[in-house]
């Protein structure tokens, strides 16, 4: 970290704030220079408030050079794995299913023309957190039966979204994969409660929030103790209102650059619409996604929700033909 001081700066000043470091054990160097007079200081700064240094009148700018999610800052290249699915740089991962669970048969229905045609997780939402309290909430306790069941017959994984922290047993017992919504990105309760369990996290990007923000939410996870974060872009709120959300691809490098976490993209949920999803979809993995989550439905115009952003059976196989050679072109494994 940096401090650089006002010019009428005096040295008592400098000492001042020398001391209060070197208290909470950091090694400072001073730098008088011709221009700047800048105070170094050496150690772990991530959990140092840097901001209650600006209150002082004589320190001009504060330059943390240490990113605050020191967990997953770039070091090595993280691989979580689920079963036999493994997300890592090297593998685009299929995550497909419906919205929410409605029954068993349809799922029944489902699941198997999936599996066929290279989707390696089944998703699907038991409890919905909706915008109206009249909406269809998901079937809840029943939908993750359902789920269990599914992955136990089909041998292939499952994941849905939890959304209270007194469920986190239920979802342990039940699911592969827990998945945190974009409501919830910044439930801190919920996030250190998931961080003391051992299942993989999906931890979706809330769509007002940015990038540090949502790095910042996977710390609390792996600060409590578990590694296998999966981070999901799902798009962000702006002023266009012709797609549900405007998909951030930007956000897959940076957070390629910042992070070691796996990226996926939900094109379903940035799009809202089922004929915008193919192409989010290409240009989620052209950017360098390591998976895709869809929404996929056998009859969208009788979905109990998000019926108009999910693609029928046909048109994500076709979707999935043209991701092969996507992922061909850019040296991945699909």
């Amino acid at each position: 970290m940096i401090i650089k001081f006002t010019k009428n700066v005096k040295e008592s000043q400098i000492k001042h704030i020398e001391n209060i470091l070197k208290n909470q054990n950091f090694t400072t160097s001073y730098i008088h220079g011709d221009i700047y007079k800048l105070l170094i200081v050496i150690g772990d700064t991530s959990q140092l408030e840097t901001k209650r240094l600006n209150v002082y009148d004589f320190v001009e700018d504060v330059i943390n050079i240490q990113k605050p999610y020191k967990e997953s800052s770039v070091k090595d290249r993280k691989k979580v794995k689920v079963g036999k699915v493994t997300f890592n740089d090297n593998n685009i991962v299929l995550i497909a299913g419906p919205c929410s669970i409605e029954d068993e048969e349809s799922m029944d229905l489902l699941v198997p023309k999936l599996k066929e045609h290279n989707t390696s997780i089944i998703r699907g939402g038991a409890f919905k957190p909706r915008t109206s309290p009249y909406s269809f909430q998901g079937i809840g306790k029943v939908g993750l039966d359902i789920l269990y069941q599914i992955s136990h017959k089909y041998k292939i994984p499952v994941v849905s979204e939890i959304t209270d922290v007194r469920d986190i047993d239920l979802f342990v017992k039940n699911v592969d994969i827990i998945q945190v919504g974009a409501r919830n990105m910044q439930n801190y309760v919920l996030l250190e409660e998931l961080g003391k369990t051992n299942k993989p996290i999906l931890l979706k990007r809330g769509f007002v929030n940015t990038i540090e923000e949502l790095l910042l939410s996977a710390e609390y996870i792996l600060a409590n103790g578990n590694q296998n974060v999966i981070l999901c872009e799902r798009g962000i709120r702006t002023f266009e209102n012709q797609t549900r959300s405007t998909l951030d691809i930007s956000a897959i490098p940076v957070l390629k650059k910042l992070t070691n976490l796996p990226v996926i993209v939900d094109p379903s949920h940035a799009a809202g619409h089922w004929e915008y999803v193919e192409s989010l979809s290409l240009a989620a993995i052209a950017a360098g996604a390591d998976g895709l989550m869809i929404e996929v439905h056998e009859n969208p115009e009788f979905a109990l929700s998000d019926g108009q952003q999910s693609l029928k059976p046909d048109k994500y196989f076709a979707l999935v033909d043209k991701i092969k050679l996507v992922a061909q072109a850019i040296n991945k494994k699909l």
